[in-house]
């Protein structure tokens, strides 16, 4: 089994066992609002109930990194604790953690052998005296601890939000290495937050824009291994790769999938033209969508499958606009000043992401599908190719600055907690799958 199939194919188990209900109103962050403060939260390390080891403390530190990392959350140090967790079943002194001001504090326990792991967890909600909700537990191959452990975060994330969480999943991007007039490429996948870097293809040809089917099995992507830039879709569990529908005399590029799966589309230069296209994923049936004398390109489809965003110089400047699936009259949905490019639609279907560059500075903006309310995340040298996280509160994207590499660096859509996200190498053309089973 390949690297890349043995960290997406890991099956989890995962069981409910019961607990009291909080007696009173229960711990909650509305996202969206303006301005939230961090709720502090408690995590000892989870208890070894057998032959974890060090493992306890390692999955322990990742739920507290993806938690703390979404800028809703601020892990109270350990030291600050005054009860200790020694078992999992030890009777939680709530005044203790009242005394510190964690409002929400999670327990657990893992236990390892025969090449599995098994974590289960409880969350606390401090000042209500009780659980918030049943405790859990998930299961899976220990190889995949990382995993387990982002499965627990989700849970704690959803429960307080009432969103879906997006920490069990993986983000295919473009590493880059070398100097810049001999840039090598190729394509790689890593956990959401850096971690377990992975290379799917080796850098003799540039490889460009990688996307992941909405099923996160397949990958889309641009590759100029024929001399021209051409359609690939590669398989995630063997890594098999094959062209897409190749148009003699043309260079097809930034391919997407629809909602389905079954459909991709992209930019088909043909003639001294660049129009959109669509083909069904084994290659037929191809479809002319636009017919304009302009650059269109960067296709991108609304999550129903109804509609596509896309960015085109048909009014003279680099613009957005929405066409219906099958084709036919756009309508132009960007107003501001400067130019607008590379269009996302949120996996919620309320926003689409944009890069925008305005006065000599690059951003990565929202907008509702309308094109109102516009609103800028981010002012770079370049920031560019906005990828969402599967459940639309937080975007991923490419960061230059002068004379530097690209990196990747994440943003939540109301524009806080702008940070960096870790790679081996330079980095660019992020693109996020959906949670993984």
């Amino acid at each position: 089994m390949s690297r890349l199939r043995y960290l997406l194919a890991a099956t989890f188990a995962a069981a409910t066992f019961g607990a009291a209900q909080a007696p009173a109103e229960p711990l909650r962050i509305v996202l969206g609002q303006p301005v939230i403060e961090p709720m502090p939260f408690a995590l000892p390390t989870f208890v070894d109930e057998g032959g974890a080891g060090g493992l306890a403390g390692d999955i322990s530190s990742v739920i507290a990194a993806d938690l703390a990392g979404t800028g809703l959350f601020e892990q109270i140090p350990p030291q600050a604790y005054i009860q200790q967790i020694g078992a999992f079943n030890a009777q939680v002194s709530y005044p203790d953690w009242q005394a510190i001001n964690a409002q929400a504090l999670i327990t657990g326990a893992v236990q390892a052998g025969g090449n599995q792991v098994a974590v289960k967890f409880c969350l606390h909600d401090v000042f209500a005296n009780g659980t918030l909700g049943e405790c859990l537990q998930f299961a899976g191959d220990a190889g995949n601890w990382r995993r387990v452990a982002h499965k627990v975060a989700d849970a704690v994330y959803s429960r307080i939000t009432g969103e879906t969480g997006y920490f069990d999943s993986r983000v295919v991007f473009v590493s880059e290495a070398g100097p810049k007039n001999q840039r090598q490429k190729r394509l790689a996948v890593m956990d959401y937050d850096g971690a377990n870097t992975s290379y799917l293809t080796d850098s003799s040809s540039i490889v460009l824009a990688p996307r992941f089917s909405p099923s996160g099995d397949r990958i889309l992507f641009t590759s100029y291994s024929s001399g021209f830039p051409q359609i690939y879709v590669m398989d995630v569990n063997s890594l098999g790769i094959r062209g897409l529908g190749e148009q003699p005399g043309t260079m097809a590029f930034a391919p997407r999938f629809s909602p389905d799966g079954q459909t991709v589309v992209f930019s088909l230069e043909r003639g001294g033209n660049t129009d959109i296209y669509s083909l069904n994923i084994n290659g037929g049936g191809l479809q002319q969508l636009t017919n304009s004398p302009a650059i269109e390109t960067a296709p991108s489809f609304s999550p129903d499958g109804s509609q596509i965003v896309f960015e085109s110089d048909r009014s003279g400047t680099q613009q957005l606009y929405i066409m219906s699936a099958g084709g036919g009259e756009p309508r132009r949905v960007s107003g501001g000043a400067g130019r607008y490019g590379t269009p996302v639609w949120s996996p919620r279907g309320d926003y689409i992401a944009f890069t925008k560059q305005n006065a000599g500075r690059f951003h990565i903006g929202v907008m509702l599908t309308d094109g109102t309310e516009e609103k800028l995340l981010t002012a770079s040298y370049i920031d560019e190719g906005p990828t969402w996280a599967p459940n639309g509160r937080v975007i991923m994207f490419t960061r230059q600055e002068p004379g530097g590499d690209p990196m990747l660096y994440s943003v939540d859509v109301t524009g806080r907690n702008l940070k960096r996200v870790a790679t081996q190498t330079a980095a660019s053309d992020p693109a996020w799958s959906p949670l993984l089973p």
